[in-house]
């Protein structure tokens, strides 16, 4: 079971995600501010970050720049500007996901990238609408 931090500025999303990934047996914490995103990423050790873009308080940079000060974890923005998202913070992120996405998707990602994490293999940042 990885630990996983949810990041969405839109609580019925972010809901949504968090019950999607606990339903694949990870240990999921949400977040509907960059600046909780941040202090939770601060003062806690998660295994992987799946953040929004356009937050409410900040953009999803922040976050996925707070993540990867910690730890190289990975990260995978979800959002309806996965462009606009690659565009900024391409060397950051691992993954870019467009908006709606589908929940079974979400699940093979995250696990792909949490086995990548644990056997060292490279990560390439890449947007994706499978």
């Amino acid at each position: 079971m990885a630990k996983i931090l949810c990041v969405d500025d839109e609580p019925h999303v972010v809901t949504l995600k968090c019950a999607i990934l606990e339903t694949a047996g990870h240990d999921v914490t949400a977040c509907t501010s960059a600046k909780d995103a941040i202090d939770k990423l601060e003062h806690n050790s998660y295994d992987a970050v799946v953040t929004d873009w356009r937050l409410g308080d900040a953009n999803g940079r922040a976050v996925v720049q707070a993540a990867k000060d910690h730890s190289s974890m990975p990260v995978v923005v979800v959002s309806g500007y996965v462009a606009e998202a690659f565009q900024a913070a391409e060397p950051l992120a691992d993954l870019y996901l467009e908006k709606p996405v589908n929940p079974e998707e979400l699940v093979t990602i995250v696990n792909e990238l949490l086995r990548s994490e644990h056997s060292g293999e490279p990560r390439a940042a890449q947007p994706t609408n499978r």
